[in-house]
């Protein structure tokens, strides 16, 4: 459960007010890997906030997650130097494939997705990253082969749909 969790977090800010609310976010995003509705909920408790308006705050940001993350964290940038290099069909190739959109995960806790401003290495577009490792130049044909080495190393490591 999310709460044994969140709790050692919020002993470090015992006296905290409404603006510990992002470094709380943070720290608790940095140790589940998201923010569930239950740790939502306990942070709004801790601060004397409504959850609704941590929520809102954690929402205004994008560097928030509410769902845990695939084993494969595809990050799509959409900068400038990408887009016109077509990472639309790309993140639109990804998006059928996996049958998912931006912000969430597959069913089968495989692949998650994500849309970002700029990776930083736009004489290399379109760039992806899967799990921190970039591709460069990537194309929506060459993103199917990518997404199916995915797929193999996970049934390689007996771990795979």
């Amino acid at each position: 459960m999310v709460k044994t969790e969140v709790e050692p977090i919020l002993r470090n800010y015992p006296d905290a007010r409404r603006d510990a609310l992002i470094p709380i976010l943070q720290e608790v995003q940095e140790v589940n890997g998201y923010l569930s509705r239950d740790a939502i909920v306990q942070i709004g408790r801790h601060l004397g906030l409504p959850a609704s308006k941590v929520y809102g705050v954690a929402t205004f940001y994008n560097q928030f997650r509410f769902h845990p993350l695939g084993r494969h964290h595809i990050q799509v940038c959409r900068g400038t130097a990408c887009h016109v290099k077509g990472s639309a069909a790309v993140l639109d190739e990804v998006e059928r494939t996996l049958g998912i959109q931006a912000g969430e995960t597959s069913r089968d806790g495989m692949f998650s997705l994500e849309v970002v401003a700029c990776v930083g290495v736009c004489g290399l577009s379109p760039v992806i990253t899967i799990n921190g490792e970039y591709h460069t130049g990537v194309t929506a044909q060459g993103m199917k082969a990518i997404l199916n080495s995915c797929r193999r190393e996970a049934t390689d490591d007996g771990n795979g749909a």
